[in-house]
């Protein structure tokens, strides 16, 4: 634990309501959702981090019912957002209409908010948009405000945008760009369920109507949570791991391996390795430790370096994806 850093009794006590909370989540998820366990506790640690979250997955995989549910779950605003290509920047922020006072009969512009203001954003196919209506979204992810002219408005919290992509269509699609992608602390791959989960999805899918879940936690405690985790050390040990990892894939860096000089054209950025930390920290903290460890790193590792570096040529050649690429750097960072 840093010099000068101590967990107080009162986070101690938040540490345990976390534990009891997250098993308590994800009982009720389960009314709706079969199996996804390690997506669910990503997306928790990604709250927890005050994070945002990209979903990639062939449709049918229930990705829009779990953030719903999940949203459910934690008595959260929720809101989808169909990524369309007509769709406008100002149909996610929101936009200035003229209003006429009936009684003086004067006339004043009044700004509308749009679904950008809630806790909870389903952004869905969000690579059918432009880039101008991607870009709405960078503000507000950032920055957790909208600016509209003159103005600025600031958004509710906790702030929570999950974006869906679907990886097997890329007509009429628009790629996000680096900018765009290395806002998402994590990006996480929906997969097929196993056949004992998908004759249970189709059974309870087909037996009745959804079930009803409850709301165990408000957004009032979820910022306590989120203030537990920034509060957590790190230790200085955890936060060099951290940061060697994202340096490690950039193959101009004088610590990249052989591999990464030949097979990487663009490595993870500073941001990289301040979601590696946040994202360790959550972990910690969602089972129930007060301090995080280099296996937490290693854990959340993937998520947040796989969107963040780009296969080269040699890579491609030889069908290398970017998680191949990051495996292989995990893998060889445990001989650091």
């Amino acid at each position: 634990m840093e010099a000068g850093r101590k967990i107080q009794s009162t986070d101690v006590e938040l540490l345990e309501r976390l534990g009891t909370l997250r098993r308590t989540i994800e009982t009720e998820v389960a009314r709706r959702i079969v199996g996804q366990h390690g997506v669910i506790e990503r997306l928790l640690i990604t709250l927890l981090a005050d994070g945002h979250a990209l979903l990639v997955g062939v449709p049918g995989l229930a990705k829009t019912l779990l953030v719903s549910t999940l949203a459910d779950a934690l008595h959260l605003d929720f809101r989808r957002i169909q990524f369309t290509p007509d769709l406008m920047p100002s149909d996610i922020t929101g936009t200035e209409v003229l209003e006429e006072d009936h009684q003086t009969g004067r006339r004043r512009f009044v700004f509308v908010k749009g679904p950008i203001f809630a806790n909870v954003i389903l952004a869905d196919e969000i690579n059918r948009t432009p880039p101008k209506t991607q870009a709405a979204l960078l503000q507000a992810m950032q920055e957790g405000e909208v600016t509209i002219g003159s103005d600025t408005f600031p958004l509710g919290r906790p702030f929570f945008v999950l974006a869906t992509q679907n990886p097997i269509e890329q007509e009429g699609t628009y790629p996000l760009p680096e900018a765009q992608l290395d806002r998402f602390m994590f990006e996480l791959r929906i997969t097929y369920p196993s056949r004992a989960e998908e004759i249970q999805v189709a059974d309870m899918t087909s037996s009745g109507p959804p079930s009803d879940i409850d709301s165990v936690v408000t957004a009032e405690e979820l910022l306590e949570f989120q203030g537990l985790v920034r509060r957590i050390p790190a230790p200085p040990s955890v936060v060099e791991y951290a940061v060697s990892l994202a340096r490690a894939s950039r193959p101009a860096d004088e610590s990249a391996p052989d591999f990464v000089r030949r097979m990487v054209s663009w490595g993870a950025g500073p941001r990289a390795s301040q979601h590696t930390v946040l994202a360790a920290k959550a972990r910690a903290a969602l089972h129930g430790r007060p301090v995080p460890n280099f296996d937490d790193v290693r854990d959340v590792a993937p998520d947040v370096l796989r969107h963040r570096v780009v296969p080269g040529f040699e890579a491609e050649a030889e069908g290398r994806t970017a998680d191949d690429l990051v495996a292989r750097l995990i893998e060889h960072s445990r001989t650091w």
